[in-house]
C-alpha cells in the first residue's frame, strides 16, 4: 500500500532530522551496511570460482569426469553470485533502494505506467469503435 503525500513529507521530514541529529548513525543506515555485505559477498564468490578451476583441473589431471563436472558447476555458480551481488551493491554516496529518491522514481514510474496503460486503452477503445 503506498504511502500518502503527507504520510511521504512526514517520512522525508524524519529523515532529514536524524541526518541532523546524528549523520554517523544516519550514513550508517544508509547502505554501508548492505555495500559491506555484498562486496564481501563477491569477494566470497571470486574465491569460490578460483576453488571451482581447481576442481576443475584437479578432475582433468585425475581422470575423474565428476570432479571436473564439479568444479565447472561450482565455477558457474560462484560466478552467477559475484554477477548478482555486484549489480545489487549500491554505489558509493548513493541511496539505498528503500531511500527517499527510489520512492520519488517509484511514483514517476508509476504515474508514466499509468499512461501509458492510458494510453492503451484509449487505443483499444477507439479501434472498437
Amino acid at each position: 500500500m503506498p504511502l500518502s503525500e503527507h504520510e511521504q513529507r512526514m517520512l522525508e521530514q524524519m529523515e532529514r532530522a536524524l541526518y541532523a541529529e546524528d549523520p554517523k548513525f544516519a550514513s550508517a543506515l544508509e547502505g554501508s551496511g548492505l555495500r559491506t555485505y555484498t562486496r564481501r559477498r563477491v569477494y566470497q564468490a571470486v574465491a569460490g570460482f578460483l576453488v571451482g578451476i581447481a576442481l576443475l583441473m584437479a578432475g582433468v589431471v585425475a581422470k575423474q569426469v565428476w570432479l571436473s563436472v564439479l568444479g565447472f558447476l561450482v565455477m558457474l555458480g560462484c560466478a552467477v553470485l559475484a554477477v548478482t551481488g555486484w549489480r545489487k551493491a549500491p554505489k558509493p554516496g548513493e541511496q539505498p533502494a528503500g531511500g527517499p529518491q527510489a520512492r520519488r522514481q517509484g511514483r514517476q514510474r508509476r504515474s508514466m505506467m499509468d499512461r501509458i496503460e492510458q494510453r492503451w486503452q484509449r487505443r483499444r477503445d477507439e479501434q472498437g469503435h
